[in-house]
């Protein structure tokens, strides 16, 4: 696996970069989001890299930081979403609009991302908010106070349960919205919001 690479940025034609590393030419793919932080041409570049192996093709993915290249992983593993999808994704918003999306169950906002319909967009939030927690968990995201949130937040916790009970992300979310804020745990949230949706 190839996990960094320092070099110098020879081209940037985008999502196309191309660095070259002690006279070898590393083609590699990146976000928006990366290649506006990016230095000029001719300047010297580290990215954090993904390597992608497949049958018929050898791809990099490049980052400018590890935050993005470990939300890259995540959503890769999203039932639906290969890599160009999730560098479509990374190229839309930042990492932290995408898991404040998330977390807030905007499925309004994640349609507004190329490719990403009104069924995608849910299928993200579910998925995404599990495998947002594991990586919180495994500490694989530096910059956080955002996403440890995701455990942190019983409300959030309670949101994911209840969908998995087989409520929508719309229902979920405005049972738990009318719960008061005081609820110790994430079992009480749940409790107080089946209460309230058999009324």
């Amino acid at each position: 696996m190839i996990g960094r690479v320092v070099g110098t940025l020879v081209e940037k034609a985008p999502p196309e970069l191309l660095v070259d590393v002690n006279g070898i030419g590393y083609e590699i793919s990146a976000s928006m989001t990366t290649i506006y932080d990016l230095p000029k041409v001719g300047e010297k570049v580290v990215l954090f890299t993904h390597l992608l192996v497949k049958e018929d093709a050898h791809t990099l993915f490049g980052f400018i930081d590890r935050n993005e290249r470990a939300l890259f992983r995540v959503l890769i593993k999203v039932n639906g979403i290969g890599p160009k999808m999730a560098l479509a994704i990374l190229s839309s918003m930042s990492s932290a609009e995408l898991i404040a999306n998330v977390q807030e169950s905007d499925v309004t906002a994640l349609t507004r991302i190329p490719g990403v319909g009104k069924k995608t967009a849910e299928r993200l939030i579910i998925e995404l908010r599990d495998k947002l927690g594991q990586a919180a968990k495994q500490d694989l995201f530096s910059a956080p106070a955002v996403l440890r949130q995701v455990q942190a937040d019983p409300r959030q916790e309670a949101e994911a349960a209840l969908i998995s009970l087989g409520y929508k992300p719309q229902e979920a979310a405005k049972a738990i919205a009318g719960v008061p804020i005081d609820s110790a745990s994430s079992e009480d949230v749940i409790k107080a919001a089946l209460k309230g949706m058999l009324r």
